[in-house]
Parts: structure tokens; sequence; C-alpha cells
């Protein structure tokens, strides 16, 4: 290399390539491409996006929130008390999707007195807080859940249409479609539901 009497070079230097740098950013972003593509599988192979309808699940899900419900689950397993069930009414496709609370499972008798939910004459050991139930309706008398059926109760009790209809009543497993895994949107709501 000639340099001049200055000690200036007027011939370029090569730059290297820092190839650990660009093998680092190239396993990042496979990474997260591959969490993407992951995500989209799995949402789409095991679970759907649904929109909440009205305030019959309040607080817990309000009006207009959009939820993922995990389909997959109760292939495999039984819808258990607490659980929140994703089902159409009496499997009427048409009709939007339902979110409710599961109370009662198979063989279990249910009753509403003094406001109370009553499961096998105890009891049942709520999760949420909520208003002293003013109408049992149907459930004011003993209620047998049959064979692959289903109690449920919306969590604003005073405002759900739910078993306690005649509408509803006990819903069967069938129709059920799957158990609401996570608040979606709106994003300041994005969590797990219990």
């Amino acid at each position: 290399m000639r340099r001049n009497a200055s000690g200036l070079s007027f011939y370029r230097r090569k730059k290297k390539i820092n190839t650990a740098l660009l093998k680092e950013i190239a396993v990042w972003a496979g990474e997260i491409l591959l969490t993407i593509a992951g995500t989209v599988i799995l949402v789409s192979f095991f679970g759907y996006q649904v929109s909440v309808v009205g305030p019959s699940m309040s607080p817990t899900l309000e009006s207009g929130e959009q939820i993922l419900v995990n389909r997959f689950i109760y292939k495999l397993f039984d819808p258990k008390p607490n659980d929140l069930v994703v089902f159409s009414p009496n499997g009427n496709e048409k009709a939007h999707y339902y979110v409710k609370r599961v109370i009662g499972i198979p063989g279990d008798t249910i009753q509403i007195k003094d406001g109370e939910v009553y499961v096998n004459g105890e009891l049942f050991p709520e999760k949420i807080e909520g208003d002293a139930i003013e109408n049992a309706m149907m459930a004011e008398n003993e209620i047998l859940v049959g064979e692959d059926e289903y109690f449920v109760l919306g969590d604003n009790r005073n405002n759900s249409e739910d078993s306690r209809y005649a509408s509803i009543g006990n819903i069967k497993k069938e129709y059920i479609t799957g158990q609401a895994w996570m608040i979606a949107a709106p994003w300041k709501r994005i969590s797990f539901l219990k």
C-alpha cells in the first residue's frame, strides 16, 4: 500500500463483515417467524375467536370483547365446575355463541334457594363475587343434570339467559364447542381466563 508523505492512504480498506452478528440476527428472525407461525397454527387448529355478546358474563367478560376458545380440550376431558364454556344454544349454529360458567355436571342436582346456588344440597363454591340471585326460575325446584349435560349460569346472575330458562335448559355436551381460554381484545384487557 502506498502512503503519501503525510501518512494518509488513498486506497480503500476492505470492511470486515461481522458474521457472528449476522448469524445472531438470522437466528432471532427465524425464532420470531417460527413463534408467529406456531401461534397461527395453534389458534387455527385448536381454537377460534368469538365476540362476547351482552352483559351476562360481566365483570369476567364484557360485551364486545374478543375471546380465544380452546376447542380441543373437551375432546380429551369433560367440562368441570367453574369452567367457562362456549356453546351453541340448543345446537343452533346460526345463533351467536353463548359463554357461561359450568355449575353442574352429569348426575348433579341443582337448586337456587334464597339467592344462592346449591349443588347436590351443598352451597356451590363460587369463583366470582356477585349479587344474590333474584329469580331462580326453573332452578327454584331441584334440577337433575342428565348424562352428557351441563347446568350453566352467567356470572352476571341477574342479567343472564342461562340454564334457569326453559329456552336454554341444561346444555348437551355436543353443543359445547370449547372452553373460553383468554381475552384477546381490547389490548388493555388481554389476559388468561380462570
